[in-house]
């Protein structure tokens, strides 16, 4: 019976399967680049229990228009030059955010390449940060 419907309806079977495959090839779920994910709600917990630091890789703009309180800004284009202020807080976990998240998907690699290890990426960034109407600092 079980044989006959699954013949029946292989379609559908093979519709699930691929729903399963596409499921776990989602950069959401697997992070970025070996980076983990922390939501708006779960990064001042992170901020006070561990220590982490926020680098927003914005340009100095629109950090200067809203940027999450204590943040160092070292934007993207010139991450790798920068990366010396970050040497002195290579223990601690370190948060990448920006406006959406791509360019701080993007900045898991630099630190990765300058031995980094604790990272993580704001997810959704900032974008994220003010829909759950979390304050941001303007400079």
């Amino acid at each position: 019976m079980y044989i006959e419907f699954m013949t029946e309806y292989w379609y559908l079977f093979a519709t699930l399967f691929v729903i399963i495959l596409l499921l776990s090839f989602d950069p959401g779920t697997r992070g970025a680049g070996g980076s983990k994910s922390v939501t708006p709600a779960q990064l001042p917990q992170l901020q006070s229990r561990e220590n982490a630091v926020i680098v927003d890789v914005n340009e100095a703009d629109r950090f200067k228009n809203g940027h999450i309180s204590q943040a160092i800004n070292l934007p993207f284009g010139r991450l790798g030059d920068s990366i010396g202020k970050l040497k002195k807080h290579k223990s601690k976990p370190i948060v990448l955010t920006c406006d959406t998240g791509a360019n701080s998907r993007k900045a898991v690699a630099i630190l990765k390449n300058n031995e980094f290890s604790d990272i993580y990426v704001l997810s959704g960034g900032l974008a994220a940060w003010r829909k759950d109407n979390l304050p941001l600092v303007k400079s």
